[in-house]
């Protein structure tokens, strides 16, 4: 028997945001001499129970123990480790602007072994540096891990992730960044979302506010991400900054949605519309049966035994309709996808199928 089945349109799992909602000038940008600057080293965590680097298949974990010892004053040449309680790792860290030495950061720590888990591990004195080679920062520390693995005689079971892990506070700042944030007389703002829209409104909302405080305006758009701001001369460039950050902007969005093909998620933007479309919607089986029958010839003739072919095919479309839809707002939208009943992993296929026909008026991201 043979079973063909084509499955039309099904599914609906919608998440909308809204779009052009108000927002804070320090929630859609941020200050371009404010940003982080990434800081990584390579390290060992010690005091794992028997679940570190294998040394045979890690040789560089090997190496790094005989160079800490030796940095110790324990001489280790000659001899064969062969602990399991050690793994290699790579520790990785954001430094925030403006951050002084002496003050304390995260920093991840990741196997770059055959580690099984690092679970109970102790993060050994790592220097992190940043792109340009100098130490800006020292970790060290007890590693927190949430995965953990269960290992029986004939089942391992793996929850999370226990090959990566977490020291809050870790690392302590040995150099500052360098920078004159004081000294600068003209600020750059850069957008998290890109738009020409957000970008006047920020400008105009600056310019509106400083001709009532300053008499004259301060700020320009660039383009669709950066907004410049020349600071007055009589103010501090933090209270200053600190003054217009809080100004009230109305943010704006392209249409788009986002669909995450993985698990089902999809986001549909506020200003996102559809023409007048006609959508089939409903399972179609085909089912296809080969039953074949045995002849036998008439008594008394010299017919033989033969076998005949008999084919069924069987055809089923339950819940079969087909629907128009029409959505000039997002509510619109939804609720003509719901009146079609489709379940939560068949929208997709809907939407692509409505952005091929030239009727969704948004830009698709697939993920």
């Amino acid at each position: 028997m043979k079973r063909i089945a084509i499955i039309i349109l099904a599914a609906l799992a919608t998440f909308a945001l809204p779009a052009g909602a108000t927002s804070r000038i320090k929630d859609v940008a941020t200050l371009q001499s404010a940003r982080d600057n990434q800081l990584v080293g390579y390290g060992l965590v010690i005091g794992l129970q028997g679940s570190g680097d294998s040394l045979r298949n890690s040789p560089f974990t090997e190496q790094s123990i005989r160079a800490m010892l030796e940095n110790l004053g324990i001489a280790s040449q000659g001899s064969a480790a062969r602990s399991r309680n050690v793994a290699a790792v790579i520790v990785t860290a954001n430094l925030p602007a403006f951050v002084q030495s002496g003050a304390r950061i995260d920093v991840n720590v990741s196997s770059m072994g055959d580690a099984a888990s690092l679970q109970g591990g102790t993060l050994v004195m790592t220097p992190l540096r940043a792109p340009d080679g100098d130490i800006y920062a020292v970790a060290q520390g007890g590693v927190i891990v949430s995965g953990f693995t269960a290992q029986g005689a004939a089942e391992t079971l793996t929850q999370g992730v226990p090959t990566a892990g977490r020291v809050p506070n870790g690392a302590i700042v040995e150099r500052q960044v360098p920078g004159s944030f004081n000294g600068d007389t003209t600020l750059t703002l850069q957008l998290r979302n890109p738009d020409f829209s957000t970008a006047v409104r920020i400008t105009d909302a600056i310019n509106t506010y400083a001709r009532q405080r300053f008499g004259t305006a301060v700020a320009a758009e660039q383009d669709a991400r950066t907004v410049a701001i020349t600071r007055p001369a009589n103010v501090s460039t933090a209270r200053f900054y600190a003054e217009i950050e809080n100004l009230v902007v109305q943010s704006d969005t392209p249409a788009r949605v986002v669909v995450d093909e993985r698990t089902g998620t999809i986001v549909i933007g506020q200003d996102v519309k559809i023409a007048r479309v006609a959508i089939s919607h409903g399972t179609l089986t085909v089912r296809i049966t080969e039953m074949p029958q045995v002849v036998q010839p008439d008594p008394f003739t010299d017919g033989q035994t033969a076998i005949e072919d008999f084919t069924q095919i069987d055809v089923q479309q339950p819940d079969a309709q087909v629907a128009l839809l029409d959505g000039p707002n997002l509510e619109t939208l939804v609720a003509g996808l719901n009146r079609l009943g489709v379940k939560p992993d068949g929208i997709i296929s809907i939407l692509q199928g409505i952005k091929t026909a030239g009727a969704l008026q948004a830009e698709l991201v697939v993920q």
